[in-house]
């Protein structure tokens, strides 16, 4: 099965976002958190989040990047539980087992969108807020095979 990790090419999601995921953290969409939101929610770095952000599931923070990567039954099923346990802990779900349907829902709808995906694709979110509510689109930068003629070699070659 595979899942996406966030991922950190540089230091700016440290900038952009009010809580930045934690690279290697598995992440998922996490649209829920902007289903009620409005233009006037849509300021500084919460409109980055809204914008371009992917959900970390252990930090919650925000990720401008994930790669897809295997994950293991064991790992799913705890990435199912620590999202249910932020919906009881945050939304107010009653109770974990009411909240874990829905947040297996959340993983599944990203195992779905990695699934046709070789390991270390890059993924992208771009959300819009639209008269029905927050839409999201997916970019998907496919893993290139590194050729020879792509490093550089130093040094003197000696016969």
């Amino acid at each position: 099965m595979l899942l996406a990790r966030a991922i950190h090419f540089d230091e700016s999601d440290r900038n952009v976002f009010h809580s930045p995921a934690r690279t290697g953290e598995w992440a998922i969409s996490g649209g829920f958190k902007f289903s009620n939101w409005t233009e006037g929610d849509l300021v500084g770095k919460a409109r980055q989040a809204f914008a371009n952000g992917w959900m970390g599931v252990e930090t919650f923070g925000h990720v401008t990047f994930v790669a897809v990567t295997r994950i293991e039954p064991a790992e799913y099923d705890a990435v199912v539980d620590l999202l249910a346990q932020h919906f009881v802990q945050v939304y107010g779900a009653p109770s974990l087992e009411a909240a874990r349907p829905v947040a297996r829902d959340e993983v599944d709808h990203m195992a779905t969108l990695c699934a046709d995906h070789a390991p270390n694709t890059v993924l992208t979110v771009l959300r819009e807020l639209t008269e029905a509510g927050v839409r999201e689109q997916y970019r998907f930068i496919e893993p290139n095979e590194a050729g020879l003629d792509q490093f550089a070699i130093h040094g003197d070659i000696e016969d």
